[in-house]
Protein backbone atom coordinates (compact mmCIF):
# COMPACT_ATOMS: atom_id res chain seq x y z
CA UNK A 1 0.00 0.00 0.00
CA UNK A 2 1.31 3.39 -1.27
CA UNK A 3 1.91 6.37 1.02
CA UNK A 4 1.75 9.90 -0.82
CA UNK A 5 4.46 12.04 0.17
CA UNK A 6 5.42 15.61 -0.60
CA UNK A 7 5.36 16.34 -3.60
CA UNK A 8 6.45 20.49 -4.70
CA UNK A 9 3.51 20.49 -7.49
CA UNK A 10 0.05 18.75 -8.13
CA UNK A 11 1.22 18.36 -11.83
CA UNK A 12 4.58 18.98 -13.50
CA UNK A 13 4.31 19.65 -17.34
CA UNK A 14 7.40 19.10 -19.88
CA UNK A 15 7.89 21.45 -22.31
CA UNK A 16 6.57 25.57 -23.07
CA UNK A 17 5.01 25.53 -26.24
CA UNK A 18 1.14 25.00 -27.29
CA UNK A 19 0.62 21.86 -25.24
CA UNK A 20 2.19 23.20 -22.12
CA UNK A 21 0.81 26.48 -22.10
CA UNK A 22 -2.72 25.11 -22.65
CA UNK A 23 -2.09 22.50 -20.37
CA UNK A 24 -0.83 25.20 -17.30
CA UNK A 25 -3.63 27.05 -17.90
CA UNK A 26 -6.36 24.44 -17.67
CA UNK A 27 -5.23 22.14 -14.67
CA UNK A 28 -4.30 25.69 -12.81
CA UNK A 29 -8.08 26.55 -13.45
CA UNK A 30 -8.55 23.11 -11.80
CA UNK A 31 -6.91 24.56 -9.00
CA UNK A 32 -3.87 21.88 -9.51
CA UNK A 33 -1.10 23.63 -8.68
CA UNK A 34 1.06 23.44 -12.14
CA UNK A 35 4.70 24.26 -13.08
CA UNK A 36 6.52 24.04 -16.95
CA UNK A 37 9.46 23.56 -17.79
CA UNK A 38 10.98 23.35 -20.70
CA UNK A 39 14.96 22.86 -22.19
CA UNK A 40 14.80 25.91 -24.35
CA UNK A 41 15.25 29.46 -23.53
CA UNK A 42 12.20 30.58 -24.59
CA UNK A 43 8.38 29.87 -24.84
CA UNK A 44 7.24 28.47 -28.23
CA UNK A 45 8.37 24.94 -28.12
CA UNK A 46 8.11 24.17 -32.02
CA UNK A 47 7.90 27.12 -32.69
CA UNK A 48 11.18 28.31 -30.70
CA UNK A 49 13.34 25.34 -32.09
CA UNK A 50 12.38 25.98 -35.66
CA UNK A 51 13.33 29.46 -36.71
CA UNK A 52 14.59 28.15 -40.24
CA UNK A 53 14.25 30.57 -43.60
CA UNK A 54 10.20 30.18 -44.84
CA UNK A 55 8.88 28.61 -41.29
CA UNK A 56 5.06 29.29 -41.30
CA UNK A 57 1.73 27.28 -40.29
CA UNK A 58 0.37 25.03 -43.34
CA UNK A 59 -2.63 25.50 -41.32
CA UNK A 60 -4.62 28.86 -41.92
CA UNK A 61 -4.38 31.39 -38.51
CA UNK A 62 -8.25 31.25 -37.69
CA UNK A 63 -7.75 27.34 -36.73
CA UNK A 64 -4.45 27.21 -35.54
CA UNK A 65 -5.17 29.13 -32.78
CA UNK A 66 -6.88 28.30 -28.62
CA UNK A 67 -10.74 29.69 -28.43
CA UNK A 68 -10.88 28.79 -24.89
CA UNK A 69 -9.26 32.26 -23.90
CA UNK A 70 -11.70 35.25 -24.46
CA UNK A 71 -9.14 37.93 -23.84
CA UNK A 72 -6.42 36.43 -26.13
CA UNK A 73 -8.82 36.05 -28.73
CA UNK A 74 -10.32 39.64 -28.58
CA UNK A 75 -7.04 41.37 -28.24
CA UNK A 76 -4.51 39.20 -30.71
CA UNK A 77 -4.24 40.23 -34.26
CA UNK A 78 -3.35 37.70 -36.97
CA UNK A 79 -1.75 39.38 -39.86
CA UNK A 80 -1.32 36.40 -42.33
CA UNK A 81 -3.51 33.84 -43.65
CA UNK A 82 -0.69 31.19 -42.78
CA UNK A 83 1.07 32.89 -40.02
CA UNK A 84 4.80 32.90 -39.64
CA UNK A 85 7.04 31.29 -37.01
CA UNK A 86 7.82 34.62 -35.69
CA UNK A 87 4.24 35.48 -35.75
CA UNK A 88 2.73 31.99 -33.95
CA UNK A 89 6.00 32.51 -31.36
CA UNK A 90 4.31 35.91 -30.72
CA UNK A 91 1.56 35.09 -29.90
CA UNK A 92 2.13 31.94 -27.95
CA UNK A 93 4.19 34.72 -26.04
CA UNK A 94 1.06 36.70 -25.84
CA UNK A 95 -1.08 34.00 -24.36
CA UNK A 96 1.93 33.39 -21.50
CA UNK A 97 1.34 37.16 -20.22
CA UNK A 98 -2.08 38.12 -21.14
CA UNK A 99 -2.83 34.89 -18.83
CA UNK A 100 -0.56 34.95 -16.13
CA UNK A 101 1.72 31.84 -17.02
CA UNK A 102 5.15 32.79 -17.03
CA UNK A 103 5.29 32.98 -13.63
CA UNK A 104 4.78 29.26 -13.36
CA UNK A 105 7.05 28.30 -16.10
CA UNK A 106 10.77 27.76 -15.81
CA UNK A 107 12.56 27.80 -18.89
CA UNK A 108 16.63 26.21 -19.83
CA UNK A 109 15.26 22.71 -17.63
CA UNK A 110 16.29 19.92 -19.42
CA UNK A 111 14.97 16.40 -18.19
CA UNK A 112 17.47 13.92 -17.83
CA UNK A 113 15.18 11.44 -16.19
CA UNK A 114 12.05 11.13 -14.70
CA UNK A 115 10.74 8.05 -12.54
CA UNK A 116 7.76 7.04 -10.59
CA UNK A 117 7.98 6.51 -6.74
CA UNK A 118 5.67 3.89 -6.50
CA UNK A 119 6.16 4.20 -2.31
CA UNK A 120 5.17 7.54 -1.94
CA UNK A 121 2.74 7.45 -5.66
CA UNK A 122 4.56 10.62 -7.17
CA UNK A 123 7.39 11.41 -9.45
CA UNK A 124 10.32 12.45 -9.23
CA UNK A 125 12.14 14.44 -11.76
CA UNK A 126 16.27 15.18 -12.56
CA UNK A 127 17.40 17.98 -14.57
CA UNK A 128 20.72 18.13 -16.49
CA UNK A 129 21.35 20.99 -13.71
CA UNK A 130 21.59 18.39 -10.86
CA UNK A 131 18.79 19.63 -9.54
CA UNK A 132 15.21 17.65 -8.72
CA UNK A 133 11.46 18.13 -8.58
CA UNK A 134 8.43 16.01 -7.46
CA UNK A 135 4.92 16.16 -8.90
CA UNK A 136 2.13 13.76 -7.91
CA UNK A 137 1.39 14.35 -11.88
CA UNK A 138 4.20 14.25 -15.12
CA UNK A 139 2.36 15.43 -18.39
CA UNK A 140 4.58 15.15 -21.63
CA UNK A 141 3.53 18.21 -23.67
CA UNK A 142 7.01 17.90 -25.51
CA UNK A 143 5.60 18.59 -28.73
CA UNK A 144 6.32 16.03 -32.13
CA UNK A 145 8.80 17.69 -34.06
CA UNK A 146 10.99 18.76 -32.22
CA UNK A 147 13.75 16.05 -31.66
CA UNK A 148 15.57 16.72 -34.87
CA UNK A 149 17.49 13.52 -37.28
CA UNK A 150 20.21 14.15 -39.22
CA UNK A 151 20.97 11.78 -41.99
CA UNK A 152 23.53 8.82 -41.76
CA UNK A 153 25.97 9.88 -45.12
CA UNK A 154 29.51 9.28 -44.85
CA UNK A 155 31.89 11.92 -44.27
CA UNK A 156 29.29 14.17 -42.64
CA UNK A 157 31.60 15.41 -40.10
CA UNK A 158 34.23 16.39 -42.86
CA UNK A 159 32.96 19.19 -44.45
CA UNK A 160 35.14 21.77 -44.67
CA UNK A 161 32.08 24.95 -44.57
CA UNK A 162 29.10 25.65 -42.78
CA UNK A 163 26.10 23.22 -41.79
CA UNK A 164 22.99 24.26 -40.38
CA UNK A 165 19.87 21.61 -39.12
CA UNK A 166 16.57 23.78 -40.18
CA UNK A 167 15.63 22.58 -36.19
CA UNK A 168 18.50 24.28 -34.69
CA UNK A 169 19.05 27.33 -37.04
CA UNK A 170 20.89 30.28 -35.42
CA UNK A 171 18.38 32.63 -33.79
CA UNK A 172 20.25 35.74 -35.08
CA UNK A 173 19.55 34.31 -38.71
CA UNK A 174 22.44 33.38 -41.17
CA UNK A 175 23.75 35.48 -44.36
CA UNK A 176 23.47 33.27 -47.42
CA UNK A 177 24.24 36.49 -49.97
CA UNK A 178 26.80 35.05 -52.51
CA UNK A 179 27.27 31.93 -50.83
CA UNK A 180 26.81 28.63 -52.61
CA UNK A 181 24.16 26.34 -50.97
CA UNK A 182 23.03 22.74 -50.59
CA UNK A 183 20.18 21.19 -49.03
CA UNK A 184 19.56 17.65 -48.11
CA UNK A 185 15.52 16.92 -46.88
CA UNK A 186 12.20 18.08 -48.41
CA UNK A 187 9.72 17.24 -46.12
CA UNK A 188 7.60 20.30 -45.56
CA UNK A 189 10.87 22.06 -43.71
CA UNK A 190 12.58 22.03 -46.97
CA UNK A 191 9.53 22.75 -48.87
CA UNK A 192 9.15 25.90 -46.78
CA UNK A 193 12.70 27.10 -47.13
CA UNK A 194 13.92 26.48 -50.25
CA UNK A 195 12.21 29.37 -51.48
CA UNK A 196 13.45 32.08 -49.38
CA UNK A 197 17.05 30.32 -49.75
CA UNK A 198 17.17 30.38 -53.33
CA UNK A 199 16.66 34.28 -53.24
CA UNK A 200 19.58 34.57 -51.16
CA UNK A 201 21.78 32.26 -52.38
CA UNK A 202 24.28 32.70 -55.75
CA UNK A 203 24.31 28.71 -56.39
CA UNK A 204 21.28 26.84 -54.83
CA UNK A 205 21.24 22.70 -55.29
CA UNK A 206 18.60 21.30 -54.10
CA UNK A 207 19.38 16.83 -53.31
CA UNK A 208 16.22 15.33 -54.01
CA UNK A 209 15.43 11.53 -53.16
CA UNK A 210 11.70 11.56 -52.75
CA UNK A 211 9.71 14.37 -54.62
CA UNK A 212 6.36 15.07 -52.87
CA UNK A 213 2.72 16.70 -53.63
CA UNK A 214 2.81 20.29 -52.46
CA UNK A 215 -0.72 22.04 -52.48
CA UNK A 216 0.77 25.61 -53.30
CA UNK A 217 -1.23 28.74 -51.74
CA UNK A 218 -1.64 32.09 -51.48
CA UNK A 219 -0.82 34.06 -48.10
CA UNK A 220 -2.81 36.80 -48.05
CA UNK A 221 -2.63 39.70 -45.27
CA UNK A 222 -5.40 39.67 -42.72
CA UNK A 223 -7.48 42.84 -43.06
CA UNK A 224 -9.51 44.41 -39.79
CA UNK A 225 -12.58 42.80 -41.10
CA UNK A 226 -11.81 39.71 -41.38
CA UNK A 227 -9.84 39.31 -37.90
CA UNK A 228 -13.04 40.88 -36.91
CA UNK A 229 -15.36 38.14 -38.20
CA UNK A 230 -12.92 35.51 -36.90
CA UNK A 231 -13.36 37.05 -33.35
CA UNK A 232 -16.87 37.22 -33.80
CA UNK A 233 -17.37 33.75 -34.48
CA UNK A 234 -14.25 32.01 -32.78
CA UNK A 235 -16.58 29.22 -30.82
CA UNK A 236 -18.24 28.42 -34.58
CA UNK A 237 -14.87 28.05 -36.21
CA UNK A 238 -13.44 25.92 -33.26
CA UNK A 239 -16.49 23.80 -33.45
CA UNK A 240 -16.35 23.04 -36.86
CA UNK A 241 -12.82 22.11 -36.95
CA UNK A 242 -12.88 19.68 -33.46
CA UNK A 243 -15.87 18.00 -35.87
CA UNK A 244 -13.70 17.63 -38.92
CA UNK A 245 -11.20 14.88 -39.53
CA UNK A 246 -8.32 16.62 -40.06
CA UNK A 247 -9.28 19.40 -37.06
CA UNK A 248 -9.50 22.12 -39.78
CA UNK A 249 -12.88 24.70 -40.02
CA UNK A 250 -13.73 22.80 -43.80
CA UNK A 251 -17.03 22.10 -45.39
CA UNK A 252 -16.13 18.01 -45.22
CA UNK A 253 -16.56 16.52 -49.07
CA UNK A 254 -19.54 14.35 -49.47
CA UNK A 255 -19.08 13.20 -53.18
CA UNK A 256 -16.25 10.43 -54.20
CA UNK A 257 -14.19 11.52 -56.80
CA UNK A 258 -15.29 8.45 -58.79
CA UNK A 259 -18.82 9.87 -58.73
CA UNK A 260 -18.07 13.04 -61.16
CA UNK A 261 -17.05 13.11 -64.30
CA UNK A 262 -13.92 13.85 -65.85
CA UNK A 263 -14.73 17.52 -66.21
CA UNK A 264 -16.62 18.36 -62.87
CA UNK A 265 -13.60 16.59 -61.49
CA UNK A 266 -11.41 18.36 -63.25
CA UNK A 267 -13.24 22.14 -62.44
CA UNK A 268 -13.54 20.32 -58.48
CA UNK A 269 -9.74 20.04 -58.05
CA UNK A 270 -8.74 23.71 -60.24
CA UNK A 271 -11.29 25.41 -57.85
CA UNK A 272 -9.94 24.16 -54.58
CA UNK A 273 -6.17 24.14 -55.97
CA UNK A 274 -6.75 28.11 -56.51
CA UNK A 275 -8.18 27.96 -53.01
CA UNK A 276 -4.94 26.84 -51.75
CA UNK A 277 -3.36 24.61 -48.77
CA UNK A 278 -5.39 21.85 -47.36
CA UNK A 279 -8.75 22.88 -49.22
CA UNK A 280 -7.32 20.31 -51.78
CA UNK A 281 -6.91 17.78 -49.39
CA UNK A 282 -10.14 17.91 -47.59
CA UNK A 283 -12.67 19.57 -49.71
CA UNK A 284 -12.37 18.08 -53.11
CA UNK A 285 -14.37 14.59 -52.71
CA UNK A 286 -14.44 13.09 -49.64
CA UNK A 287 -12.25 9.53 -50.24
CA UNK A 288 -8.89 11.46 -51.11
CA UNK A 289 -7.85 9.47 -48.28
CA UNK A 290 -9.23 6.33 -48.53
CA UNK A 291 -9.48 4.76 -52.18
CA UNK A 292 -6.66 4.54 -54.29
CA UNK A 293 -8.18 5.05 -57.38
CA UNK A 294 -9.33 8.59 -56.51
CA UNK A 295 -5.98 9.37 -54.69
CA UNK A 296 -4.33 8.64 -58.14
CA UNK A 297 -6.49 10.76 -59.87
CA UNK A 298 -5.65 13.95 -57.33
CA UNK A 299 -1.80 12.36 -57.89
CA UNK A 300 -2.16 13.14 -61.47
CA UNK A 301 -3.75 16.68 -61.34
CA UNK A 302 -1.22 18.02 -58.95
CA UNK A 303 1.45 16.00 -61.51
CA UNK A 304 -0.52 18.04 -64.34
CA UNK A 305 0.09 21.57 -62.30
CA UNK A 306 3.98 20.62 -61.48
CA UNK A 307 4.00 20.23 -65.46
CA UNK A 308 2.47 23.70 -66.58
CA UNK A 309 4.47 25.54 -63.26
CA UNK A 310 7.66 24.75 -64.20
CA UNK A 311 9.30 25.43 -67.45
CA UNK A 312 11.89 23.09 -68.04
CA UNK A 313 10.08 19.14 -68.73
CA UNK A 314 13.00 17.67 -67.37
CA UNK A 315 13.06 19.11 -63.76
CA UNK A 316 9.41 18.88 -63.93
CA UNK A 317 9.18 15.60 -64.04
CA UNK A 318 11.47 15.03 -61.24
CA UNK A 319 9.70 17.06 -59.33
CA UNK A 320 6.36 14.71 -59.99
CA UNK A 321 6.00 11.88 -57.66
CA UNK A 322 5.75 8.41 -59.45
CA UNK A 323 6.63 6.43 -56.85
CA UNK A 324 3.54 6.94 -54.67
CA UNK A 325 0.01 8.61 -54.15
CA UNK A 326 -1.23 11.58 -53.37
CA UNK A 327 -1.74 11.40 -49.00
CA UNK A 328 0.86 8.74 -48.93
CA UNK A 329 3.18 11.60 -47.11
CA UNK A 330 1.48 14.35 -45.17
CA UNK A 331 0.57 17.00 -47.89
CA UNK A 332 2.48 19.98 -47.52
CA UNK A 333 1.64 23.46 -48.57
CA UNK A 334 3.85 25.51 -50.37
CA UNK A 335 4.51 29.14 -50.94
CA UNK A 336 5.97 29.39 -54.32
CA UNK A 337 7.37 26.13 -54.23
CA UNK A 338 7.59 24.80 -57.89
CA UNK A 339 8.03 28.34 -59.29
CA UNK A 340 11.72 28.26 -57.61
CA UNK A 341 12.91 25.90 -59.82
CA UNK A 342 12.23 28.44 -62.84
CA UNK A 343 14.94 30.72 -61.67
CA UNK A 344 18.54 30.48 -63.03
CA UNK A 345 20.16 29.84 -59.65
CA UNK A 346 18.25 26.75 -58.93
CA UNK A 347 19.19 23.16 -59.26
CA UNK A 348 17.62 20.24 -58.72
CA UNK A 349 19.86 17.03 -58.36
CA UNK A 350 17.93 13.70 -58.46
CA UNK A 351 19.27 11.25 -55.60
CA UNK A 352 16.90 8.72 -56.01
CA UNK A 353 18.63 7.44 -58.97
CA UNK A 354 22.15 8.02 -57.87
CA UNK A 355 22.11 8.46 -54.11
CA UNK A 356 24.56 11.01 -52.26
CA UNK A 357 27.79 8.55 -51.80
CA UNK A 358 29.65 11.13 -49.48
CA UNK A 359 29.63 14.52 -48.03
CA UNK A 360 32.96 15.57 -48.55
CA UNK A 361 35.25 18.93 -47.97
CA UNK A 362 34.50 20.38 -50.54
CA UNK A 363 30.84 19.95 -50.78
CA UNK A 364 28.55 16.65 -51.81
CA UNK A 365 29.35 13.76 -54.33
CA UNK A 366 26.94 12.68 -55.77
CA UNK A 367 28.01 9.48 -58.09
CA UNK A 368 30.62 10.64 -59.69
CA UNK A 369 29.99 14.18 -59.45
CA UNK A 370 31.29 16.52 -56.85
CA UNK A 371 28.92 19.83 -55.92
CA UNK A 372 31.03 22.24 -54.48
CA UNK A 373 29.68 24.19 -51.53
CA UNK A 374 29.95 26.96 -49.09
CA UNK A 375 26.51 25.77 -47.09
CA UNK A 376 24.78 22.41 -46.01
CA UNK A 377 21.46 22.68 -45.17
CA UNK A 378 19.90 19.73 -43.28
CA UNK A 379 15.92 19.39 -43.59
CA UNK A 380 16.19 15.98 -42.36
CA UNK A 381 12.80 16.31 -40.09
CA UNK A 382 12.20 14.80 -36.67
CA UNK A 383 11.76 11.32 -34.78
CA UNK A 384 8.04 12.59 -34.91
CA UNK A 385 5.55 11.12 -32.28
CA UNK A 386 7.45 9.31 -30.06
CA UNK A 387 11.63 10.47 -30.19
CA UNK A 388 11.20 13.42 -27.21
CA UNK A 389 9.70 10.57 -24.91
CA UNK A 390 12.31 8.00 -26.15
CA UNK A 391 15.56 10.20 -25.58
CA UNK A 392 15.23 10.69 -22.07
CA UNK A 393 14.72 7.48 -18.98
CA UNK A 394 11.15 7.70 -18.53
CA UNK A 395 10.82 4.94 -15.52
CA UNK A 396 7.45 3.83 -14.32
CA UNK A 397 6.53 0.70 -12.04
CA UNK A 398 9.23 -1.61 -11.41
CA UNK A 399 11.72 0.28 -13.37
CA UNK A 400 10.08 -0.01 -16.42
CA UNK A 401 11.63 2.23 -19.22
CA UNK A 402 8.88 3.76 -21.63
CA UNK A 403 11.48 3.88 -24.60
CA UNK A 404 12.54 -0.05 -23.93
CA UNK A 405 8.18 -0.92 -23.31
CA UNK A 406 7.93 0.36 -26.68
CA UNK A 407 11.03 -1.55 -28.23
CA UNK A 408 9.77 -4.91 -26.82
CA UNK A 409 6.13 -4.70 -26.78
CA UNK A 410 5.99 -1.98 -29.72
CA UNK A 411 4.18 0.91 -29.71
CA UNK A 412 1.10 0.89 -27.16
CA UNK A 413 -1.12 4.00 -25.27
CA UNK A 414 -4.79 4.36 -24.26
CA UNK A 415 -5.57 7.07 -26.64
CA UNK A 416 -2.60 8.34 -26.84
CA UNK A 417 -3.05 9.81 -23.51
CA UNK A 418 -1.76 6.85 -21.10
CA UNK A 419 0.69 4.00 -20.54
CA UNK A 420 0.12 0.59 -18.89
CA UNK A 421 2.98 0.72 -16.33
CA UNK A 422 3.13 4.45 -15.90
CA UNK A 423 0.64 5.70 -13.50
CA UNK A 424 -0.47 9.39 -13.49
CA UNK A 425 2.18 9.99 -16.48
CA UNK A 426 0.18 11.58 -19.26
CA UNK A 427 0.78 12.74 -22.75
CA UNK A 428 -0.55 15.42 -24.89
CA UNK A 429 0.33 14.69 -28.64
CA UNK A 430 1.29 11.39 -27.53
CA UNK A 431 1.77 8.71 -30.41
CA UNK A 432 -1.66 7.54 -31.66
CA UNK A 433 -3.24 10.77 -31.04
CA UNK A 434 -4.77 12.26 -34.15
CA UNK A 435 -3.44 12.86 -37.56
CA UNK A 436 -4.71 16.65 -37.17
CA UNK A 437 -3.94 20.16 -37.79
CA UNK A 438 -2.38 19.90 -33.93
CA UNK A 439 -4.27 23.03 -32.02
CA UNK A 440 -7.27 21.75 -31.87
CA UNK A 441 -6.78 18.43 -30.37
CA UNK A 442 -3.90 20.28 -28.00
CA UNK A 443 -6.55 22.15 -26.34
CA UNK A 444 -9.67 19.49 -26.14
CA UNK A 445 -7.22 17.35 -24.97
CA UNK A 446 -6.18 19.73 -22.01
CA UNK A 447 -9.99 20.34 -21.26
CA UNK A 448 -10.22 16.59 -20.96
CA UNK A 449 -7.41 16.18 -18.70
CA UNK A 450 -8.21 19.06 -16.29
CA UNK A 451 -11.43 17.00 -16.38
CA UNK A 452 -10.16 13.97 -15.47
CA UNK A 453 -8.10 14.96 -12.79
CA UNK A 454 -10.34 17.16 -11.13
CA UNK A 455 -12.86 13.26 -10.97
CA UNK A 456 -9.68 11.83 -9.55
CA UNK A 457 -9.52 14.54 -6.94
CA UNK A 458 -13.31 14.59 -6.12
CA UNK A 459 -13.58 11.00 -5.92
CA UNK A 460 -10.31 9.84 -4.00
CA UNK A 461 -8.61 8.23 -7.06
CA UNK A 462 -4.81 8.19 -6.27
CA UNK A 463 -3.61 6.59 -9.53
CA UNK A 464 -4.67 6.82 -13.32
CA UNK A 465 -3.02 4.20 -15.42
CA UNK A 466 -4.14 2.54 -18.55
CA UNK A 467 -4.90 -1.46 -18.28
CA UNK A 468 -3.12 -3.34 -20.71
CA UNK A 469 -6.72 -4.47 -21.70
CA UNK A 470 -7.29 -0.19 -23.30
CA UNK A 471 -3.85 -0.43 -25.11
CA UNK A 472 -4.52 -3.78 -27.09
CA UNK A 473 -7.98 -1.86 -27.45
CA UNK A 474 -6.44 1.49 -28.92
CA UNK A 475 -3.44 -0.58 -30.82
CA UNK A 476 -6.08 -2.83 -32.69
CA UNK A 477 -7.97 0.47 -33.65
CA UNK A 478 -5.61 2.47 -34.50
CA UNK A 479 -4.20 -0.03 -36.87
CA UNK A 480 -7.88 -0.94 -37.92
CA UNK A 481 -8.06 3.24 -38.84
CA UNK A 482 -4.68 3.03 -40.37
CA UNK A 483 -5.55 0.46 -42.48
CA UNK A 484 -8.33 1.41 -44.45
CA UNK A 485 -6.51 4.51 -45.77
CA UNK A 486 -4.42 4.80 -49.20
CA UNK A 487 -1.86 6.03 -46.36
CA UNK A 488 -0.66 2.45 -44.80
CA UNK A 489 0.22 1.24 -48.52
CA UNK A 490 1.27 4.67 -50.15
CA UNK A 491 2.91 5.39 -46.74
CA UNK A 492 4.93 2.68 -47.12
CA UNK A 493 6.40 3.38 -50.72
CA UNK A 494 6.91 7.28 -49.63
CA UNK A 495 8.78 6.36 -46.40
CA UNK A 496 6.52 8.50 -44.46
CA UNK A 497 7.14 9.84 -41.22
CA UNK A 498 3.26 8.53 -39.72
CA UNK A 499 4.69 4.80 -40.06
CA UNK A 500 8.06 5.82 -38.55
CA UNK A 501 10.05 5.08 -41.83
CA UNK A 502 12.20 8.22 -41.83
CA UNK A 503 13.69 6.98 -38.86
CA UNK A 504 16.55 4.09 -39.52
CA UNK A 505 15.93 1.32 -37.17
CA UNK A 506 12.57 2.82 -35.89
CA UNK A 507 9.84 -0.03 -35.77
CA UNK A 508 6.88 0.43 -38.20
CA UNK A 509 3.46 1.29 -36.95
CA UNK A 510 1.04 4.24 -36.80
CA UNK A 511 2.41 7.16 -34.95
CA UNK A 512 -0.89 8.46 -35.04
CA UNK A 513 -4.79 8.03 -35.32
CA UNK A 514 -5.96 8.09 -39.03
CA UNK A 515 -9.66 7.51 -38.17
CA UNK A 516 -10.75 10.99 -37.57
CA UNK A 517 -9.97 13.50 -35.05
CA UNK A 518 -13.93 13.83 -34.40
CA UNK A 519 -13.97 9.57 -34.01
CA UNK A 520 -11.04 10.35 -31.65
CA UNK A 521 -12.93 12.80 -29.33
CA UNK A 522 -16.19 10.49 -29.55
CA UNK A 523 -13.85 8.01 -27.73
CA UNK A 524 -13.25 10.05 -25.39
CA UNK A 525 -16.12 11.39 -24.52
CA UNK A 526 -17.16 7.76 -23.82
CA UNK A 527 -14.21 6.66 -21.87
CA UNK A 528 -15.40 9.80 -19.84
CA UNK A 529 -18.89 8.77 -19.42
CA UNK A 530 -18.09 5.19 -18.82
CA UNK A 531 -16.33 6.44 -15.60
CA UNK A 532 -13.03 6.60 -16.93
CA UNK A 533 -12.82 2.92 -16.30
CA UNK A 534 -9.84 1.98 -18.81
CA UNK A 535 -7.45 4.53 -16.76
CA UNK A 536 -7.85 2.41 -13.55
CA UNK A 537 -5.75 -0.34 -13.52
CA UNK A 538 -5.79 -0.19 -9.82
CA UNK A 539 -9.99 -1.18 -9.75
CA UNK A 540 -9.55 -4.16 -12.57
CA UNK A 541 -9.52 -8.03 -12.07
CA UNK A 542 -6.65 -9.95 -12.38
CA UNK A 543 -7.23 -11.08 -15.66
CA UNK A 544 -6.68 -7.14 -16.60
CA UNK A 545 -10.29 -6.90 -18.40
CA UNK A 546 -11.70 -3.42 -18.55
CA UNK A 547 -14.33 -1.49 -19.95
CA UNK A 548 -13.31 -0.22 -23.41
CA UNK A 549 -15.69 2.06 -25.60
CA UNK A 550 -17.95 -0.36 -27.77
Amino acid sequence: MSTDLPVDHDALVIGAGFSGLALLHHLREAGLSTHVVDATDGIGGTWWINNYPGVRTDSEFHYYSFSFSKEVREEWTWTERYPSGKEVLAYLNFIADRLDLRKDIELGMRVSRAAYDEAGNRWVVDFEDGSRQTARYLVSGMGVLSQPILPDIPGIDGFAGTTYHTAAWPREGVDLRGKRVGIIGLGASGIQAVPVIAEQAEEFYVFQRTPNYVVETNNEKVGAEWMQYVRDHYDEIFEQAAAHPFGVAMEYAEKSALEASPEERRAVFESKWQEGGFHFANECFNDLATNHESSELASEFIRSKIREIVEDPATAELLCPKDYSFNGKRVPTGHHYYDTFNRANVHLVDVKSTPISEITERGIRVGGTEYDLDVIVFATGFDAMTGTLTTIDIVGRDGLVLREKWEREGLRSNLGISVHGFPNFFMSLGPQTPYSNLPVPIQLGAQWLQRLLVWARENDVPRIEATAASEQWWLDETNRAGEATVMCSEGEKAGAWFLGHNVPGKGRAFQVYMGGGQVYQEYCRQVEAEGYASFLNDRVAADDTAVVPA
